[in-house]
Parts: structure tokens; C-alpha cells; sequence
């Protein structure tokens, strides 16, 4: 089988720390500055102690530096990459080619760089030009298909990455300017204000409204679990879940679903078993209801109704009566339990029987369809969830040795010695037993070899070489641990003659960056300077394709909740739509 990576997202220590006892290979996490979820960001500090956990498991700690930087900023994020390899962060993923550029120059360590997927990479060409400068992973667009995927992983030689669950992006990433033009907070420096989950209206150039006060260009979450095989065959090598801003319940219970469903296709890259004491089940985790998205063809990857977390489907309502309702099956639900519908809410008081008593009736009729987005008792058992990881160590003690070997080949060995056992047989039942017990360590054992006499000790000594061989036994696997090690890399031709503000080239390091590469500039970022008549959006999401219009010539617009207008272009060659300012 092929060796994948599931790589989890984390806000924080211990949610990454949560991440990698949940089944991780890898995690990704924000530093102080320059993340694109700037409300996640971490200390050196904190993020030495991710490293040293992780390492223990052979899991590797990815950070993000993926926003756009100025000059004085791409100087800081340099000292910060140094700091970052010093400590033993595996790579770093980028968006700004000034890094790439400081890299080309020989001026950062040698840490892995990743082009994350702001930096646009949705076509072929781009993700080989990209393998072409060297770098060692490309994150591809979430848009494409298995197809596309499948030739891309065929086309290059460096490792790709893809999203398999959470929340998407409506516009291709890293090409998203809407949130900088209302207020200024611009998505590609890690400050969007998500107006794509507002409510807007779609009306014609007749003035016709089409839909009204809807959440027009909010998606459902992503979900590729029934898609994993394929994403497999065709060469992904990381399988990404996003939810940089999550908690650490939906962390645990994604995390372990997900390493449950690779296990069963693939060998993971990392070290260590997962004991879980629930049954992970990612319906139950916040999302607003799934969708495959472009993965095997168009699909209706949209709900107008709400941005908030749907979670699981229960049924509709077939009866009312007075503060009740019943379903048209029997749900097993439990007080403080949340329910949605449409775009409302309420929580269960008590149950009876069939009958189901919420804080509030408001909207619930015959025939209203019934979510459940908080299951109270599901929530309570990851909270008191005690999942574990641990490594697999074997035991033999012979001629006075004793000697541990991991799953990952790592060795030591202790001398032991005492007086001759009177009792041989039981003195070998006892070093079984005793070695046995690894407590809280981060070691299970999976045998124990005695071929030889056993010298007589007390139960105390065998306790205490288990925890002296096990400390030495940790101790070699992280001097054994390999660090990956970024290759030079190199300008190469740009698939583009010219490159305008899409390139998003925040800083002049990144203007060389693209003109060493054979490209010219036309202009900088939006950021840096708002181009009249830009894209503010480009979407695989189509409202014509929405309500069935798609042969329809009437232009469309979008007005949002305070009266702006939007103007609608179709690019129906690619099936894409592109918001405008009208």
C-alpha cells in the first residue's frame, strides 16, 4: 500500500497536541504572524513544544506563513523561518514568492517549503512551475476534479497535497479581493470578514428578484470520505483537513475518523496506534451540510438557508401538539441537544417517548425538516474522551541483556543483573508481567521474549529498568528522527508573459521574484493599490447554474444587506462566475 499523510489542522497547542494523539501524521499550525487565520497564531514557545510531541510519534509540524507581506515583513518573516527550522519545525507553507525568491537567494534555511493553495494553483501548468523551482509540496485548489488531480500528480515530481474535509472558500483561493473591498480586510493577509456567508438578493437587469435575503454564496462544508480510494490511486500524498479556527472536540473526532478511513487504504507516514474510546462520526462535528464539490462533476454544493452548522439529519416533523413536536421516526435525543431548521434554532428541554419538548416552537410546523447540530451526550463523551497514541515496543531480556526494539526499528539495551531465580518460572512470569506495564507512557507492548534464565530482582528494580529502557528507547528515536531537507531551488519560466494584480505581489522581493521568472509585471496587488473594475470574486460556485438559468442571456446582480450592488459575469467556456462592483 501507499504511504499518506493526514495532515490536521490546530489554533493551538493542545489542540495540535489533541491532533496528533487523535491518528495525525502531520499538523499545521500558525505562528504569531503571518497566518491566513490571523486569530490562530502561536508562540515559538508553544510551537517548540508541538514539535517535541510530535517528533516523539514521527509526526511532522508544518507552519503557516501564507499571507501576502510587505517589505518590512517579508525581513521579519525570514528571522521568523530561522527561528522556526532552529527549533525543528518540518516545513513551511507560503503564499508570498518573496520567500521563494530570499530562498532562491540562498537566505533562508534549508526547510521545506510548501506553495500553499493561496497561491492559486488550480491548473496543471501552474502546479509544474512550481515543481519546476524545486519546492517540495504544491497544495492544490480544492476545485478541481479527480481527473485533474490525477494528471497532475502524474506531471510532477514533487508531493501533493489536497483538502478532504471542512469548510471551502466560495472563490478560488487566493483570488478573493471581496472582503478588502468593503472593509478594507483583505483575505490574503489573513483578515477576511467572510462577507461570502451574508445574506444578499439576485435580481435580473429587469429588476426582477430572482431570490431574496438568501446566503447566496455560502457553501456547504467538504466531505471526500467516500472519495479517499481515489485521491489514493491518483497520487495525492497529504490528505488535508481544514479548521484552523476549530475546537479541539471537532479536531479529535475528525482526526480519528479520518485516520480510521486511510488506515483501511493506505499506510500512514507516521509512527504510533491509536486507542480511541468513542466511535468518531464527522456528521456529528460542525458542518453545514456536506458536499463532494467538484471531485466527480457539478453537484449542489450550496445552502442558501444558512451559514451555521447543520449537523445531522433527523427527519421532518409529522405532528404538533402543545410545546411538542414528533418526527417522522423515533430519534434518540437527550436534553440540551440542538436543533436547526431553515435559519433557526432551539434546544430539546426533555423527551418523551416520541415526543420531543424544545425551549421554543417558533417556525417548527408539520413538514419542517429537523437537523440535530449539537449532540449533547457525543460532545460530553470527547470531552471526557482519554484517546490515546502509542508507539509498539517489543521486549527480550537473554544472558543478562535487556533489550527494546519500536515498530520503527529503533534499539537499546540495559544490562541486568542479580542473583540466580530459586523459582525460574515464576521470575519469568513476573518480567512479563512487570514490562508489561507501561502506564502513561507513550509506549504499549506487544511481546515479551524470555529465552533465558531471568536473574531474581524485585519487582521495584524490574519497574525501574522499564522506565530507564523506555527513556533511553525515546531518547534514539528522536536522535533517529529524519528531518526532510528543502533541495535548492531555482527560477524557471512562468507559464504567464505578464502577471496583473491576481499574482498578488505585495512586496518588491516578489516583483523580482516573477521577473527573474520571465514574467511582466503589470501591477501589484489589490492591497497595494485597488485596480477599477477588478475581480473581487472568481467561483466554480454559479448562481445560473443554481436556479437554472444557465441559458438564460438576462445579466444578474447581487445586492448585499445594506443595498450594494454587485454586478455577475459568466465564464461559462471554464463554468465560472465572476463578481464585480456594478
Amino acid at each position: 500500500m501507499r504511504h499518506t499523510e493526514l495532515l490536521a489542522p490546530a489554533k493551538d497547542k493542545q489542540t495540535a497536541i489533541t491532533a496528533i494523539k487523535s491518528g495525525a501524521d502531520a499538523v499545521y499550525i500558525g505562528a504569531v504572524n503571518f497566518g491566513a487565520r490571523q486569530a490562530a497564531g502561536n508562540s515559538l514557545d508553544d510551537i517548540k513544544e508541538v514539535v517535541d510531541f510530535a517528533h516523539k510519534f514521527y509526526v511532522k509540524v508544518h507552519v503557516t506563513i501564507n499571507t501576502i507581506l510587505t517589505d518590512e515583513e517579508l525581513l521579519q518573516a525570514k528571522e521568523l523561518i530561522k527561528k522556526l527550522y532552529e527549533i525543528g519545525v518540518d516545513a513551511i507553507i507560503v503564499q508570498d514568492t518573496g520567500i521563494i525568491e530570499l530562498a532562491i537567494r540562498g537566505e533562508l534555511p534549508p526547510i521545506p517549503i510548501h506553495a500553499s493553495t493561496q497561491c492559486d494553483n488550480r491548473t496543471l501548468q501552474k502546479a509544474k512551475f512550481f515543481d519546476e523551482t524545486g519546492v517540495s509540496r504544491v497544495i492544490l485548489a480544492r476545485e478541481l476534479s479527480l481527473e485533474e488531480i490525477k494528471t497532475i500528480c502524474d506531471s510532477v515530481d514533487c508531493e501533493i497535497e489536497t483538502f478532504i474535509h471542512g469548510a471551502l472558500c466560495v472563490s478560488y483561493s487566493g483570488q478573493c479581493y471581496l472582503s478588502q473591498s468593503i472593509g478594507g480586510r483583505s483575505a490574503n493577509r489573513g483578515e477576511c470578514a467572510q462577507p461570502c456567508r451574508k445574506k444578499y438578493t439576485l435580481i435580473d437587469e429587469d429588476g426582477n428578484i430572482i431570490a431574496k435575503d438568501k446566503h447566496l454564496l455560502s457553501l456547504k462544508d467538504f466531505n471526500a470520505s467516500k472519495y479517499l480510494t481515489n485521491l489514493v490511486d491518483a497520487g495525492v500524498k497529504s490528505f488535508k483537513i481544514e479548521g484552523r479556527l476549530k475546537d479541539e472536540n471537532y479536531v479529535k473526532n475528525v482526526v480519528a475518523f479520518y485516520r480510521q478511513e486511510l488506515d483501511k487504504i493506505s499506510e500512514k507516514t507516521s509512527s504510533g496506534t491509536v486507542f480511541t474510546d468513542f466511535i468518531p462520526d464527522v456528521k456529528k462535528s460542525f458542518n453545514r451540510g456536506f458536499t463532494t464539490y467538484f471531485l466527480n462533476g457539478r453537484e449542489n454544493c450550496f445552502n442558501f438557508e444558512s451559514p451555521k452548522s447543520r449537523g445531522e439529519k433527523l427527519g421532518k416533523v409529522t405532528k404538533i401538539g402543545q410545546g411538542w413536536f414528533e418526527l417522522e421516526r423515533q430519534v434518540d435525543l437527550s436534553p440540551q441537544d440542538g436543533l436547526c431548521f431553515q435559519d433557526k434554532g432551539c434546544l430539546v428541554n426533555k423527551v418523551e417517548g416520541r415526543k420531543i419538548y424544545p425551549n421554543k416552537m417558533d417556525g417548527i410546523t408539520a413538514g419542517t425538516v429537523i437537523y440535530r447540530n449539537f449532540d449533547a451526550k457525543f460532545d460530553k463523551q470527547l470531552n471526557n474522551s482519554k484517546i490515546k497514541r502509542r508507539i509498539r515496543v517489543e521486549f527480550e531480556l537473554n544472558n543478562g541483556i535487556l533489550k527494546a526494539v519500536d515498530e520503527d526499528n529503533n534499539s537499546v539495551s540495559i544490562n541486568v543483573t542479580g542473583e540466580k531465580a530459586e523459582n525460574p518460572d515464576k521470575m519469568r512470569e513476573t518480567f512479563i508481567a512487570q514490562l508489561q506495564k507501561t502506564g502513561e507512557s507513550d509506549f504499549f507492548v506487544s511481546g515479551v521474549r524470555i529465552p533465558s534464565p531471568a536473574p531474581f530482582l524485585p519487582v521495584s528494580k524490574i519497574n525501574a529498568l522499564r522506565r530507564e529502557i523506555l527513556e533511553k528507547l525515546m531518547a534514539e528515536r528522536l536522535r533517529n528522527y529524519k528531518r526532510e531537507i528543502q533541495k535548492p531551488l531555482k527560477h524557471v519560466k512562468y507559464p504567464l508573459a505578464a502577471v496583473d494584480y491576481h499574482a498578488n505581489i505585495h512586496n518588491k522581493t516578489a516583483e523580482s521574484f516573477y521577473e527573474n521568472c520571465g514574467c511582466i509585471v503589470d501591477s501589484l496587488s489589490y492591497e497595494s493599490c485597488p485596480v477599477r473594475g477588478a475581480e473581487l470574486m472568481r467561483t466554480k460556485h454559479c448562481l445560473k447554474f443554481a436556479f437554472n438559468m444557465c441559458k438564460s442571456p438576462k445579466k444578474l446582480y447581487l445586492i448585499d444587506e445594506k443595498g450594494k450592488k454587485y454586478r455577475l459575469e459568466f465564464d461559462c467556456k471554464n463554468c465560472n462566475m465572476i463578481v464585480k462592483n456594478a
